[in-house]
């Protein structure tokens, strides 16, 4: 785990997200106590509980993103999952348990990924001795006949060489390639749904599938190097790891958490107060079996988010509200968050507009002015709407800018400015017309 203090996560934070402090803040103290948490004692270390986070805001703020690249940031095993979709045990639907399955397959992805890159320099040798030819075994011993070893070797030499210096890229090779058969009867319900071991079960039963195919030098180097790669990791190892790496740094983002809340007199809502009571054990610490071994719950991290529109933080159950300590409140986005959404992010719109129409050779600028017309222009129409946040901006910008998308290939190069006329002309008649901005804007 990478050690970052609190003040580097927020300042990373910053690069992406504007705004939400409080918020920023919170996940940067929890972050940097897990990170204390390992430099602990054994004994200690175990009786030290992540303090997980309710946040609360309106959709489009940065609740997702903020824990989003939170995860990206620390390495992490993240997964966001809608508290939607899952129903009371007993209930048709996904149960609970699964968001840990899925937290483990996340952790094996990252640790997989690490443990190649251990074994790729011997997976690079072992692909090029597998493109050459193997030596015969030959009876004739001189050393000037066609067949003898030493001649076989020298051409091996030369092949090799040729092969490192990727002269033989182009070259066509025959390659028999394996294949995992998959049992048609779980091909439906994909093999992620069948429960534990059963899929090794099967992958030993079932013969694996074998096609032979030409394919030129380049393409059979990357099929060998994955097959080789597979080979050389040790899969016990990288699950036993993906189970530590998940029970001690992994995230789970909880969104939707408001609508797990009972309405009064709705016989509709029966479900949701059984998934607040099937969420509990598994917040509080529980014990979760998988394919891959038992996974202890006790120390992952759990961000929980809602708009809590209708339900208050308070309808929740009280041991789930327990299990929430630290509560942030994120802000609506004002006419100047909206303004440096625009211009200050890594990965700001405006900047992604101008590198997709600079593939076709056309240079937008957007003006300072234009940038405030569109920032107010996001802010009256989410007042005066459907209040969506900062995904307001994607339906505009693609509104403002779609004749010229549409154009751009036909302009053969050119020099397009974007002020706050062109962006008044475009989006006013829309903005002003209440009715058809719900449907359009």
């Amino acid at each position: 785990m990478q050690e970052l203090t609190p003040r580097q996560i927020v300042a990373e934070l910053d690069r992406h997200i504007v705004g939400q402090a409080d918020a920023k803040r919170a996940v940067a103290i929890a972050i940097r106590n897990r990170w204390r948490r390992q430099q602990l004692p054994d004994d200690m270390k175990a009786e030290v509980a992540p303090k997980n986070i309710l946040m609360i805001g309106p959709t489009g703020v940065g609740k997702t993103e903020i824990a989003r690249r939170l995860a990206k940031l620390t390495g992490a095993p993240f997964i966001k999952v809608e508290a939607t979709k899952y129903t009371e045990v007993g209930y048709y639907g996904r149960d609970v348990e699964s968001m840990v399955r899925e937290l483990v397959e996340n952790a094996i992805t990252l640790v997989t990924e690490r443990e190649r890159k251990n074994v790729e320099e011997e997976a690079k040798r072992r692909v090029g001795e597998r493109l050459l030819a193997p030596a015969p075994p030959s009876y004739d011993t001189a050393p000037d006949s066609p067949d003898s070893p030493q001649r076989h070797e020298r051409t091996r030499e030369k092949m090799r060489a040729m092969l490192a210096a990727g002269e033989m890229e182009q070259r066509k090779v025959e390659l028999t390639i394996e294949q995992k058969a998959v049992p048609m009867m779980f091909t439906g319900m994909g093999m992620e749904q069948v429960d534990f071991d059963l899929q090794g079960m099967f992958e030993k039963i079932l013969p694996k599938n074998t096609t032979r195919r030409e394919v030129t030098v380049a393409e059979a180097r990357k099929i060998l190097f994955d097959h080789e790669c597979e080979a050389l990791l040790n899969k016990e190892n990288i699950h036993q790891q993906a189970i530590e790496l998940a029970e001690n740094l992994g995230i789970i983002f909880l969104d939707e958490v408001d609508k797990i809340v009972a309405s009064e007199g709705k016989g509709a809502d029966v479900s949701r107060q059984g998934v607040q009571r099937d969420l509990l054990p598994i917040v509080e610490g529980t014990t979760i079996q998988t394919r891959y071994g038992y996974v202890h719950t006790d120390h992952v991290l759990f961000i929980a988010a809602g708009a809590f529109h209708r339900a208050k933080p308070s309808d929740l159950m009280p041991e789930l509200q327990g299990r929430f300590p630290i509560r942030v409140e994120l802000t609506d986005l004002t006419k100047d968050d909206f303004i440096r959404i625009l211009k200050e992010p890594k990965s700001a719109l405006t900047k992604q507009y101008i590198a997709l129409l600079g593939t076709e050779g056309v240079e937008l600028e957007f003006t300072t002015d234009a940038i405030e017309t569109l920032a107010d222009f996001a802010f009256r129409v989410n007042q005066t709407t459907q209040n969506i946040g900062a995904r307001r901006l994607y339906t505009i910008m693609e509104r403002l800018l779609e004749e010229l998308s549409f154009e751009a290939p036909d302009m053969h190069n050119g020099h397009v400015p974007i002020n706050a006329p062109y962006v008044s002309q475009k989006l006013s008649a829309l903005a002003e017309d209440e009715d058809l901005s719900k449907f359009i804007l």
